[in-house]
């Protein structure tokens, strides 16, 4: 059914090609129910949105919920492989995805800039809507808040998600044991390099694109192969390095990972070295790390290579009783160097 808001033939319809977001789009007023009714309801299209609600009142599944929230603040908006809107479905779905969770519901609540043209609002309302179908995820409710201009950078994004897990599953950052094998699920630093090159104007000679993608899918396929998957945990901010790290203090553990079997694309190694970057400390918006007992470790690989979205997952290293809970990297010459905390930002508005 299509959604039909109460306010359906009483407003004018937008001018989604030549107008602009103004102050009065976020006022509480007619221009608000203008850009809701013409823009966000036909985007989204479901029957929660659509009753107009300040809340959206959904049927409780079976299981246990998962509850997650983030916001979105890239620049560029666009950029080769996805878009500010598409990014925030995915890395809210995401979020949810790590627990072992089937994502469900979506909200999503917009910072306009003041001038911000609608055409380019309206792609990124429709980038959402298509990421949002095509994980079979509903966008049930939302807010908008208009700035002056100059106090914005276009569009930010905060979305809160709500998913579904089994009771018997049990996916935590606390659960690594020494032993534990570490996957990861293709290669890393994608997103973060691809949002590098589009800013600084730099070409290669293969276009490299972001790696934004919903993994639910991905990992529920991991479950039907190894149901005792350790941890799981999306390398967003700060990359590998700060996603091991923060595992290995929240399960008070080593970790020892080899360079070599680490999969990083060659455009990626090349960015990196030009600008004095570490490829283990770059975003990724479609990876994930997995951990799991050793002898699960093949089975689990086999499962995820046989996914579009895992094809190039490798076991790169091994979890080590270690009180110190360091993170070490044993380099292609046979040394070892420590894969510290992120210090500084060196890559900001990534996602």
């Amino acid at each position: 059914m299509t959604a039909k808001s109460r306010f359906a033939n009483a407003l004018p319809p937008l001018d989604l090609r030549h107008g602009r977001v103004e102050l009065s789009h976020g006022s509480g007023g007619r221009a608000m129910a203008q850009l809701i009714e013409h823009l966000f309801v036909p985007a989204f299209d479901n029957p929660w949105l659509a009753a107009l609600n300040d809340q959206a009142v959904c049927e409780p599944p079976a299981g246990r919920l998962v509850f997650t929230t983030d916001s979105y603040v890239v620049s560029p908006l666009f950029f080769r492989g996805g878009d500010i809107g598409s990014l925030a479905v995915h890395g809210t779905i995401n979020d949810l995805a790590m627990a072992g969770a089937r994502p469900l519901y979506l909200s999503a609540g917009f910072i306009l800039e003041e001038g911000l043209a609608l055409a380019e609002l309206a792609r990124i309302v429709a980038s959402m809507a298509a990421a949002a179908r095509k994980a079979n995820v509903a966008i049930v409710t939302g807010d908008t808040k208009v700035v002056e201009r100059g106090k914005g950078d276009g569009v930010f994004i905060t979305t809160s998600g709500v998913g579904v897990v089994a009771p018997s599953l049990n996916i935590d950052a606390g659960r690594a044991r020494p032993g534990d094998l570490i996957l990861v699920s293709g290669t890393l630093g994608d997103h973060g390099v691809a949002i590098l090159s589009q800013r600084e104007h730099l070409r290669f000679d293969t276009a490299l694109h972001s790696d934004s993608a919903a993994l639910h899918d991905l990992v529920a396929h991991m479950l039907v192969a190894v149901s005792d998957i350790h941890c799981l945990r999306d390398p967003t901010r700060g990359g590998l390095a700060a996603t091991l790290n923060e595992l290995a203090q929240q399960s008070q553990v080593g970790m020892l990972i080899r360079e070599p079997d680490i999969p990083v694309r060659t455009e990626v190694m090349a960015a990196c070295e030009i600008f004095g970057l570490d490829p283990l400390y770059m975003a990724n918006e479609g990876k994930l790390v997995a951990l799991c007992a050793a002898e699960h470790g093949p089975r689990l690989l086999e499962a995820m290579r046989a996914h579009p979205l895992g094809v190039e997952a490798a076991i790169i290293g091994e979890v080590r009783a270690d009180l110190l809970c360091l993170v070490e990297c044993e380099t292609g010459f046979g040394g070892r160097r420590l894969v510290d905390w992120l210090s500084g930002d060196p890559l900001p508005r990534i996602c």
